[in-house]
């Protein structure tokens, strides 16, 4: 059996990113991918290894989604660090 050593928290809150990503159409991927400046398989590596995506592409993938994912889904973290205008 497989455990995380990582919070539940910071896993489901990936998770968010990983299901807008699947509910993308072919169509859809080529101007997502255009719109955040970075390809889904980079972001689908970063999902899995629980990396921090930077604030940039953070605000670029908000943007993007028109707020399905935001920035705190995305470092739940340390957000009110970063944009403490989200607190």
């Amino acid at each position: 059996m497989l455990t995380s050593t990582l919070p539940l928290g910071k896993v489901m809150r990936m998770e968010t990113l990983r299901n807008y990503l699947k509910e993308l159409t072919a169509d859809q991927k080529p101007e997502f991918e255009k719109s955040v400046g970075s390809k889904i398989a980079y972001l689908r590596k970063a999902i899995s290894i629980n990396s921090k995506l930077s604030p940039g592409l953070c605000m670029q993938i908000e943007k993007a989604t028109n707020g399905l994912v935001t920035r705190k889904d995305l470092r739940p973290n340390d957000f009110h660090i970063i944009w403490p205008e989200l607190v």
